[in-house]
C-alpha cells in the first residue's frame, strides 16, 4: 500500500487523537481503492481525489470522537450509511464496536458487503431497507448504545429515524455543515415527542480543512412511542 502518501489522514487522526496501526492505514487504502473503483460504475461519490476523501470523508467521519467516547460504545447503527460513511472509517479505527450499516439503495449495500469481506471486518453488517422499517423490528428497535447519520436531512426527521434505534441511555449524533440554528429550534419538538434531549452542540473545524462542521448530540431518555417512526415516506414530508 506504499504507492500512497497517508500523512495527510494520520495527521487529520494525530488532530483527533487516534492512532493508527499500519493494518488499519492499508484498510483505509483498501476502502478508498474499492470506493473508487466502483464509483466508475455507480454513483457512490462525488468527492474522489485521494487528499479530499481523506479529509472529507474518512477523517470527517472519525471527527465522531469529539462528540462521544467511542471506547465505551458497543454497538453503533449507521443510519442512511451510503457509500459506508461514517460507519466504515468508525469501524476501521474501532474495532471492536459491533455495527450495523442501513441504507435504502440496493447497489451501495451490495458494495458494502463486498467491501466487508476484502477488509475481513468481524461483527459488522450491512442491511437493505427503509429506516421506518426496520425500527419496527424487536432485533433492532432500541437495541444501540449510538445511532449516527451523515445523511442529509433536517434534524426532525432524521430524530424520528434514528431516535427509536436508540437504548435509553443512549445516543443519536447528527453530522451538519453550515448554519444549523434554525433547524435546532425546529427539531426540539420532535425529539421531545420520540423520548430525547438535546444534550450539546459541539462546532468546529475539520482537521486539514476550513470546512465548519457541528455535531448534535441527543441523548435518548425514555422510550420511543410505539408510533413512531411512521410509515414510509412521512417523517421526510411532514417533520413532527
Amino acid at each position: 500500500m506504499s504507492k500512497y502518501d497517508t500523512k495527510i489522514l494520520e495527521d487529520g487522526c494525530e488532530n483527533l487523537g487516534i492512532t493508527l496501526s499500519g493494518a488499519q492505514i492499508d484498510q483505509f487504502m483498501i476502502y478508498y481503492e474499492y470506493l473508487i473503483e466502483k464509483n466508475k460504475v455507480m454513483n457512490l461519490t462525488g468527492i474522489t481525489e485521494f487528499d479530499q476523501v481523506m479529509v472529507k470523508h474518512f477523517v470527517d467521519s472519525l471527527a465522531l470522537v469529539k462528540a462521544v467516547k467511542l471506547d465505551q460504545v458497543s454497538t453503533l447503527l449507521d443510519l442512511g450509511t451510503g457509500a459506508g460513511f461514517p460507519g466504515v472509517p468508525l469501524k476501521i479505527a474501532f474495532p471492536h464496536i459491533k455495527m450495523v450499516l442501513l441504507d435504502s439503495l440496493n447497489k451501495r449495500i451490495k458494495f458494502l458487503q463486498e467491501l466487508i469481506e476484502k477488509c475481513q471486518f468481524k461483527e459488522i453488517t450491512a442491511i437493505h431497507g427503509r429506516a421506518e422499517d426496520y425500527a419496527r423490528q424487536k432485533e433492532y428497535r432500541e437495541s444501540f448504545d449510538l445511532c449516527v447519520s451523515r445523511a442529509v436531512a433536517n434534524l426532525s426527521s432524521l430524530s424520528e429515524y434514528c431516535l427509536p434505534y436508540v437504548k435509553v441511555g443512549g445516543k443519536f449524533i447528527s453530522y451538519k455543515s453550515g448554519n444549523i440554528d434554525m433547524e435546532l429550534a425546529e427539531s426540539e419538538r420532535a425529539i421531545k415527542i420520540l423520548g430525547g434531549k438535546r444534550q450539546e452542540v459541539i462546532r468546529f473545524q475539520l482537521p486539514g480543512s476550513e470546512i465548519d462542521r457541528s455535531f448534535i448530540v441527543i441523548h435518548k431518555e425514555k422510550g420511543t412511542p410505539g408510533k413512531y417512526p411512521r410509515k414510509a415516506g412521512l417523517p421526510g414530508k411532514e417533520p413532527l
